[in-house]
């Protein structure tokens, strides 16, 4: 097929497959149905009509898909390890040595906070929200289930602090790849993110405060010493167990890169799990790496926290995520994702028109494409052009992309991000549906709202020339 006879894609072209996209979304999550094959079928119909009306070849199209999903490869290898390592972490004691630990020392008061402040140094420290949520994430849910606490709300406060460092902290990637496709350099980036990312930090603190304070008195005692006394008799709790955490989280730190890094994490709790636990060999250590745990304890509540992991238990959650690509692929290929955004764009002017247009495709790019990547790349070099134009420095509108595209991605239940924490923290086996835990990522909804306020009001949004002088 000749290259010439492809037509641009244009707004209406790309309502068709979207608009088909969210009436059958809608249609299964209203009957609580799985996502997968709808996502994976609006991918068929974004495919057929490329290629009829838009004069694509399949042959480009699964260019496109493959071309996406290369580009998440490294997510997915790392979501199943992250398997392995939550069920040899479980096996071994470490997470609930963590548990134990966690339900003698925090209260339902400040537990909440506490959360949010321990998941933001450790992902500050590694600059990984993925590492923070599989690690002391994994443990942080026990606790509060195990304090009578909803565990939506202790997965905001997880997701919240998770992803507080994922933004701010020079180790991330999506903080290295936004001034990287807008033209600011990191440093200014990080510091220009302070403005948006204080505030919002600031209010979550007060909103789990304020939660922690209203179920404060709700924690049962005669609950929490059940699940210590089960804890201690079918696990043996021993404080070295808590060394292997704070090894994967020191190897992150120095910059180990993360599969190699991770996998020494699960390795390392198979090892702990044959020296420290009974039963257990070099066959049953990949047994579980494989197929993880499941025990029966007699405690309904440690049964559901404990029993999961293994490579098996992401199965879901990756072909989620391939659906998803997908069909982000086939919309990235065709052109059909830029026409969305520049039919954003078309309808928002001036300053404030332009971060929210940013806020906005941000959002939407990881709705369609399922891809914080992609959600920073393509707006990214979508409104390099206008910032200028408007005589606004670079740092602008990496901090919009920040903002908008990372700290939505693990919202959305089918993108990589979101796929990711409702798997690893168990949300499915706790009773928390795929749109259950968004409400109380407070840091996360805060953070894009202000971007656009500020937008609107001109507060701290720098420009060009005045910060060249002052250079």
């Amino acid at each position: 097929m000749n290259q010439n006879q492809k037509k641009q894609a244009t707004l209406w072209h790309a309502l068709v497959p979207i608009i088909f996209l969210m009436v059958t979304l809608t249609y299964v999550i209203r009957n609580d149905g799985e996502v997968h094959i709808p996502l994976f079928l609006s991918a068929i119909v974004a495919a057929v009509f490329a290629m009829v009306v838009l004069k694509f070849s399949w042959v480009e199209l699964e260019e496109g898909i493959v071309d996406v999903i290369k580009m998440s490869m490294g997510a997915i290898i790392i979501l199943m390890i992250i398997g392995m390592v939550v069920g040899t972490w479980i096996a071994s004691g470490i997470v609930p040595t963590m548990i134990y630990y966690g339900l003698k020392v925090l209260s339902p008061s400040i537990f909440l906070v506490a959360t949010l402040i321990m998941c933001s140094i450790v992902s500050l420290a590694t600059g990984s929200s993925w590492t923070t949520a599989a690690t002391v994430g994994v443990a942080l849910m026990g606790v509060g289930v195990g304090l009578d606490m909803n565990p939506a709300v202790v997965a905001g406060a997880i997701i919240s602090g998770a992803y507080f460092g994922d933004k701010m902290s020079p180790l991330s990637d999506t903080t290295n790849l936004a001034p990287a496709v807008s033209g600011a350099t990191l440093f200014d980036h990080i510091k220009h993110m302070i403005y948006t990312t204080g505030p919002s930090y600031v209010i979550a603190l007060i909103v789990f405060g304020i939660m922690g304070l209203s179920a404060s008195g709700n924690a049962d005692t005669h609950s929490i010493n059940e699940m210590l006394t089960v804890l201690e008799a079918n696990f043996s709790i021993n404080p070295l167990l808590l060394l292997i955490p704070v090894i994967v989280i020191g190897a992150v730190v120095m910059k180990v890169p993360a599969i190699p890094g991770l996998f020494g994490g699960a390795l390392l709790g198979g090892l702990a799990m044959i020296f420290f636990q009974d039963g257990y060999n070099l066959l049953s250590m990949f047994d579980v790496m494989q197929n993880g745990v499941s025990y029966a304890t007699g405690s309904d509540v440690i049964d559901s926290l404990l029993s999961r992991g293994g490579l098996q238990s992401m199965m879901w959650t990756i072909s989620l995520i391939l659906c998803a690509l997908t069909f982000g692929g086939v919309m990235e290929k065709t052109g059909m994702l830029r026409a969305l955004a520049d039919g954003i764009l078309s309808l928002l002017k001036g300053r404030g028109g332009l971060v929210l247009s940013t806020v906005l495709t941000a959002v939407f790019m990881n709705l369609v494409a399922g891809d914080q990547y992609l959600a920073i790349v393509i707006p990214g070099r979508m409104y390099k052009e206008s910032y200028d134009k408007l005589g606004l420095h670079p740092k602008n509108l990496s901090r919009a992309l920040e903002d908008s595209a990372t700290l939505t991605s693990p919202l959305i239940p089918w993108n990589t991000c979101g796929a990711y924490m409702y798997g690893s923290l168990g949300l499915e086996s706790l009773g928390v549906g795929i749109f259950g835990y968004q409400i109380y990522c407070i840091l996360n909804l805060i953070n894009p709202i202000l971007s656009v306020i500020y937008g609107y009001t001109g507060f701290s949004m720098h420009k060009a020339e005045a910060t060249e002088e002052a250079a």
